[in-house]
């Protein structure tokens, strides 16, 4: 079932993103629940990278994104929101997370996550349980996983 209204909660953001074909999927995710998302740059390629249009196709909607030059950017945008980090090295599962309209799902770069002074700063984070000695689960998958349960609570 398909609706026709736009959907304003928790947002996505993406910390330097480098594999186009994740970064795309995220997009069309985003753009089919009408979740706005944020890039931190730099990114790791060229949204003209054929790689990076085979798979965002037509979803590439500009209006849902907003793109910010540096981390210390992001943060002052964001400086009186909650920002949520996803992590495999957090305590809590995602899913006995409380989530709020406002808040901003934060999720590392596919090589390395988020620098180790950035995650010590960030309050709140979260993971999803895994099988032991599996290292994690491919970003977008991870993104849909998250953003679903935070829509489940928020809308």
């Amino acid at each position: 079932m398909t609706q026709k209204t736009s959907y304003t909660g928790p947002k996505i953001a993406l910390y330097q993103p480098d594999i186009p074909q994740n970064t795309a999927a995220i997009i069309r995710t985003c753009a089919c629940l009408g979740v706005s998302l944020e890039i931190i740059e730099p990114c790791g390629f060229f949204l003209t990278d054929p790689r990076f249009k085979r798979v965002v196709m037509d979803y590439m909607d500009i209006s849902l994104i907003k793109f910010y030059k540096s981390y210390p950017e992001f943060e002052n945008a964001n400086i009186n929101k909650r920002v949520i980090l996803a992590t495999t090295k957090a305590k809590e599962a995602y899913t006995n997370f409380k989530y709020s309209k406002d808040d901003t799902l934060l999720f590392g770069r596919e090589s390395s996550g988020v620098p180790e002074d950035l995650h010590k700063n960030i309050k709140h984070k979260i993971k999803i349980p895994m099988i032991e000695n599996k290292r994690s689960l491919n970003l977008a998958t991870s993104v849909a996983i998250i953003i679903s349960e935070s829509l489940r609570q928020t809308l």
